[in-house]
């Protein structure tokens, strides 16, 4: 029996093609990892500094090619938990929690337990989550006292809550990844119509874009994760301005890569984690005072076309996107387009709702990375068009 229906990707496929899936990530020089964060090789600092980096199309596409192989590339996911190449090994333990591989769990528990990268055990953890067997619960409180790395202890953490409620991934999350079409990655043009998109929230609710197309001007932040203070900070930061963006009439989404339930953890809809960076509850305060809808972008699949590059770099052991920020005005057109080059790079919600208010869309970071003169030039989105007009507020 084919898991979620894959039988137009699971025929005839032969043994080696999930070697052949993972070719290109045993091939591909990556900018170094070190205690699950990644550094920009030139200049040894926490980031990517290039937006010109493939390291996120290359990781995010084998994902995708395995995913496609479904069932029958299963042994060669499994055989790749052994791989010499950590990169391999962390890619083939998504692949296989994405497709809910029942048949890997003995694989992914014993990398759990036994993997020297806490990449690649981190990942483990969540794909054990994803796959939701009950038997997986010993290994993964285990690995949420005993892991020495806290990123692992903490996916452990949220796996085995998934596990313990039947949180498993979606079929909607293997379906988005088998979509993703390289041709559609970065088509965002600042000064051009956004592209249209529809997803939904932590409710389930579908959200489109166009939607408010001469309505509203609109605000998306890509996120990274639970874990991620800064991102919590965001979000204090957007409860706090709730009033002045309902007065100047500005839809703001904020969007996460992932499947429904670790959205749902970022905005307090399930467990309360144990966070090493704060002391205080958020699960209390966001069910209460979290106005704008949080939107699940399976498979980095929007993200991917507008930019942002699913998997760019790692924080915390776990591969992420870009911060991101896009303005979108009244009108539908891409005012602003911004991609940070570490964890803690965008402009702050302050200053996104300034530059919609103000209609000056001129933003430096002052501690932004920029590529060292032995790397390729940096990627940059082309510059608004003069005869665009001002953002107005909604009426």
């Amino acid at each position: 029996m084919l898991l979620w229906g894959m039988t137009a990707w699971a025929g005839a496929q032969e043994p080696s093609a999930a070697d052949a899936a993972l070719k290109p990530v045993r091939q591909h020089s990556f900018h170094p990892i070190r205690e699950g964060f990644t550094f920009d090789r030139e200049l040894n600092t926490h980031g990517v500094a290039d937006l010109g980096s493939d390291d996120w199309k290359v990781r995010l596409l084998a994902v995708r090619d395995l995913v496609r192989l479904g069932n029958a590339g299963m042994p060669g996911m499994v055989n790749a938990l052994a791989d010499t190449n950590a990169h391999v090994r962390q890619v083939s333990a998504m692949a296989l929690g994405i497709l809910r591989a029942t048949n890997a769990v003995p694989a992914l528990e014993a990398a759990l337990a036994g993997d020297h990268d806490e990449v690649v055990r981190s990942q483990a953890a969540a794909s054990l989550g994803q796959i939701a067997l009950g038997g997986s619960l010993a290994v993964l409180r285990s690995a949420q006292t005993n892991d020495t790395s806290r990123d692992v202890q903490h996916q452990a953490e949220l796996a085995a809550y998934a596990v313990e409620h039947n949180k498993g991934a979606s079929p909607e999350l293997a379906a988005a990844y088998i979509r993703l079409d390289e041709k559609r990655f970065q088509r965002l043009r600042v000064g051009e119509p956004a592209v249209d998109f529809q997803l939904p929230d932590t409710d389930g609710h579908a959200w489109r874009l166009s939607d408010f197309r001469g309505k509203k001007p609109v605000v998306l932040i890509w996120i990274f994760a639970d874990w991620c203070p800064v991102c919590h900070g965001e979000f204090r930061e957007l409860m706090e301005l709730r009033a002045e963006f309902a007065t100047a009439g500005i839809q703001v989404f904020s969007l996460e890569c992932h499947d429904t339930f670790p959205a749902r953890v970022m905005v307090g809809k399930e467990l309360e984690p144990k966070y090493w960076f704060s002391k205080t509850s958020f699960k209390d305060s966001y069910t209460k005072n979290i106005w704008w809808p949080h939107l699940v972008d399976r498979a980095g699949a929007v993200g991917a076309e507008y930019g942002v590059q699913p998997m760019a770099f790692t924080v915390h052991s776990e591969w992420i996107n870009r911060p991101s920020v896009v303005i979108i005005d009244r009108e539908g057109i891409v005012r602003f387009a911004y991609y940070g080059t570490f964890w803690g790079d965008r402009p702050s919600i302050r200053q996104a709702l300034d530059m919609v208010r103000s209609g000056d869309f001129n933003f430096a970071a002052p501690r932004r990375l920029h590529p060292s003169a032995n790397s390729e030039p940096e990627a940059k989105p082309r510059p608004v068009p003069s005869s665009v007009p001002a953002i107005r507020s909604a009426q």
